[in-house]
C-alpha cells in the first residue's frame, strides 16, 4: 500500500454547537484533494481532535471520508489509543467500513514498557489485514517509541510505515537504515519535512497541508529530483508557516487558517480553545 508523499492530518469540521458539520467534511476532503492535493487523508487522529471524538463519531467520519473520496486519495484511520482492546474493536470497525489502513498511536499516559508496546501494536496489527502506520509522538504521548521497538515492530508483514513527530534525527535515521525493507518512515513535524526528505524519509503527514498542501507537494517533488537547492528555498519560505500554526494548541491555528480562507471547519471542543483575536491575527500573518 502506497500512502503517497503528502498526507493531510484532517481536522473534524464542527457546527456552532460543536457537532460535526457533515456538509463540511465532505466539503474539506473536496478541497483537500482537489485543491490541496493530498495524497492520503488521516481521519481522527489528533490533528481531527480524537480526543473529543465519541466512537460512534468516528466510525461515522471513517465511513463518510471513504465514500467521498471514492478512491481519489488513501483513507487512514486514527484507531490508536492507550487500550489495546479499544484500539482492536475500532480497528477491524474501520476495515468494515472500507478505510484503506490505520494509523495507531503510542500508548499515552499508562506509560507501558518497549515490550509492552511491542506487543500491543503486534495484537492490533495481527487482528486486521489493514496496513498499519505507526505513530511515535513523544511530546503527546509522553512516551517514546524506541528506535529499536519500530525497528522490531516493521518485521511484521502487514506494519508499512512509521510516522516520527519527534525532533530527533538520530532516531529517525536508526528507524530508517535498520528497519525491514519496504517499510516507510514519515516525518511528523512539518518542519522537518525537508530534514526527513534528506536522510532517507519517505513523506510527511501533514497539518500544515491543508493550507500550502501545493506547495509542499511542489517542495517534496524538487527534492526527489535533485533540485536540492529549490527545495531549500521552498523550506525557508514555507517555515513560517510550518512554526507559526502551532504558536497555539492545535487544532485552533490550522482551523482559524482554513477559516479565515473560507474554508469553513468552526471551531475547537473544550478542553481546547478558538485563538485569541491577537493569536488570530497572527495565523492570518503567516499567509
Amino acid at each position: 500500500m502506497d500512502f503517497g508523499r503528502v498526507i493531510t492530518a484532517m481536522v473534524t469540521p464542527l457546527n456552532t454547537d460543536m457537532s460535526i458539520d457533515w456538509n463540511q467534511v465532505d466539503a474539506l476532503i473536496d478541497y483537500l484533494i482537489e485543491e490541496q492535493l493530498t495524497d492520503a487523508i488521516v481521519v481522527s487522529g489528533t490533528t481531527g481532535e480524537s480526543p473529543t471524538l465519541s466512537d460512534e463519531e468516528k466510525l461515522q467520519l471513517f465511513e463518510a471520508s471513504v465514500k467521498r473520496a471514492n478512491g481519489r486519495c488513501r483513507i487512514i484511520a486514527g484507531t490508536g489509543s492507550n487500550d489495546t482492546r479499544h484500539s482492536i474493536h475500532l480497528t477491524q470497525a474501520a476495515e468494515k467500513l472500507g478505510v484503506d489502513g490505520v494509523l495507531l498511536v503510542a500508548p499515552y499516559y499508562n506509560r507501558p514498557s518497549q515490550e509492552g508496546m511491542y506487543q500491543h501494536f503486534k495484537a492490533i496489527a495481527e487482528s486486521t489485514k489493514l496496513p498499519v502506520m505507526l505513530y511515535n509522538v513523544p511530546h503527546r504521548t509522553g512516551i517514546q517509541l524506541a528506535a529499536d521497538t519500530t525497528i522490531r515492530l516493521s518485521r511484521i508483514p502487514n506494519v508499512v510505515a512509521s510516522k516520527e513527530a519527534t525532533p530527533d534525527l538520530n532516531h529517525i535515521t536508526e528507524v530508517i537504515s535498520k528497519s525491514a525493507e519496504g517499510f516507510r518512515v514519515y516525518g511528523g513535524d512539518d518542519s522537518l519535512t525537508l530534514p526527513v526528505l534528506s536522510i532517507g524519509g519517505y513523506g510527511i503527514v501533514s497539518v500544515a497541508s491543508h493550507v500550502i498542501g501545493r506547495e509542499m507537494k511542489q517542495m517534496v517533488e524538487a527534492f526527489l529530483g535533485g533540485e536540492n537547492r529549490r527545495a531549500a528555498e521552498l523550506h525557508a519560505r514555507l517555515y513560517p508557516i510550518f512554526t507559526g500554526i502551532f504558536k497555539v494548541p492545535s487544532p485552533a491555528g490550522i482551523k482559524h487558517a482554513l477559516n479565515s480562507k473560507g474554508v469553513q471547519v468552526g471551531g475547537v471542543r473544550l478542553p481546547l480553545l478558538a485563538v485569541s483575536p491577537e493569536e488570530g491575527r497572527f495565523v492570518e500573518s503567516l499567509f
